[in-house]
């Protein structure tokens, strides 16, 4: 197998590559850094192996040993996403892992992704060029490797390059550095951006000068701009009306895409939260299945979420077994499921509830009549008493349990810190 050296962008999950999607989609071992957005995570497939290698000041991994894991794990045949912050050859050290991988005979492929040179400041409404007033752009590291002996960036240089100048990684030196290009010849009064978090809900930029930025708290990761764009404020980004705002949603990773997807374009920050997991019923399936053999024999089969209507077309297998059988659905999410296996759904309700549901059905034909009701192990009985008053025999059917996560500290945590939960279902405020 190989190595992939993907590059997530610099934050906002939209902007990784169709490409290192494919791959997190596909991949056994997930290596990624604190740069990248936790979301970005969530295209991993539920059985890869998550490893948070903590990139940053004072991180727990060094750069020898993140070298030293994609080799063993390399080795081992595996196939493995290195999620790196921004693109791998941009000041990410990526070059160096692929070095390592190279000297050990280890497959690897390079996945470029948006660096947040130019990313960043395009979400703070910066521009980095503009045909009257700045030509070029120049991107420079502002902390460079101290083990290297003198440094080499000639700030006093870059003052007189003209343009603008980007600098990553340069909060904890910015007063030498503005101190340096004032030096150069760069004006006290030259427009200075500082964007924290660009590209995320969190996202906050300091506009300043180049002589009063440092008079400002400043934090890194940070991407700073230095020169006449750095004034322009076409915030369309940080217009949006859920920025700096995080939203809970209590679905499973793979359920939860719609939802999360709306909250992220309002500006929000989701933290996806599955507090409960499906499981098998207790006979493992046996009776699911022997009654989509005989499923034939009901006049409606109702479904009353997208997991029971998953779980039990999938036990089905021939759609041709429900033919003269009639659906209903609880709400659009179950019907999107059904239609999605090229079935027709006869009856949703306005309200998506099972009330709404008990006085949508027709009553039973005058020889009497069988639905199926297909649902979770534990739930309520308003549906089937109902029906059953309204003189329909009522075959109750579990098809999967759900049971309690357990998520980590790290995630409760997260959770303890938001703005806003949102609850899909009963089950999840159980």
């Amino acid at each position: 197998m190989t190595v992939y050296l993907v590059g997530a962008g610099p934050g906002d999950p939209g902007l990784l590559t169709v490409r290192g999607a494919e791959l997190l989609a596909r991949a056994e071992v997930v290596i990624h850094d604190r740069l990248s957005a936790s979301s970005l995570l969530e295209l991993a497939g539920e059985r890869a192996e998550i490893i948070d290698v903590g990139k940053g000041p004072g991180g727990s991994a060094s750069q020898t040993q993140i070298n030293e894991l994609l080799v063993d794990r390399g080795r081992r045949g595996q196939c493995v996403v290195r999620l790196k912050g921004g693109d791998p050859f941009v000041f990410a050290r990526g070059g160096e892992e692929a070095m390592a991988l190279e000297g050990a005979g280890v497959a690897y492929e390079v996945v470029p992704g948006i660096s947040s040179a130019i990313a960043v400041p395009a979400y703070a409404g910066i521009p980095v060029t503009l045909r009257y007033s700045s030509t070029s752009f120049t991107v420079v590291t502002g902390h460079e490797d101290p083990t290297k002996g003198l440094p080499s960036v000639e700030w006093e240089q870059l003052a007189k390059a003209g343009g603008t100048l980007i600098i990553l990684k340069g909060v904890a030196h910015l007063p030498e550095i503005t101190r340096r290009l004032m030096a150069g010849g760069l004006a006290a009064a030259t427009p200075v951006a500082v964007i924290r978090w660009g590209t995320r809900s969190s996202q906050r930029t300091v506009r300043a000068t180049l002589a009063t930025i440092t008079d400002h708290a400043l934090q890194p990761p940070s991407v700073i701009v230095v020169g006449d764009v750095a004034a322009e404020q076409l915030g369309w980004f940080e217009r949006r009306p859920l920025l700096g705002r995080t939203v809970v949603v209590t679905r499973a990773r793979h359920q939860a895409g719609p939802l999360s997807a709306l909250l992220r374009d309002a500006g929000a920050e989701v933290i996806s939260f599955p507090v409960i997991e499906l499981a098998e019923p207790l006979d493992g399936g046996l009776w699911m299945r022997g009654t989509a053999e005989r499923v034939g024999q009901f006049d409606w089969v109702v479904f009353t979420s997208p997991n029971g209507a998953s779980r039990f077309l999938d036990a089905v297998g021939d759609g041709r077994r429900l033919a003269g059988v009639r659906i209903a659905a609880i709400g659009p999410g179950t019907a999107a499921e059904i239609e999605r296996r090229f079935l027709r759904v006869d009856l949703v309700p306005e309200s998506f509830v099972a009330e709404s549901l008990l006085d949508a059905l027709p009553a039973p034909p005058a020889d009497g009549g069988r639905i199926l009701l297909a649902r979770a192990e534990v739930a309520r009985d308003v549906l089937p008493d109902g029906l059953r008053a309204k003189g329909w025999a009522v075959e109750v059917l579990d098809v999967y349990r759900t049971l309690t996560a357990r998520p980590d500290r790290s995630l409760i945590d997260a959770v303890a810190a938001a703005d806003l939960v949102t609850f899909t279902s009963s089950s999840t405020v159980d």
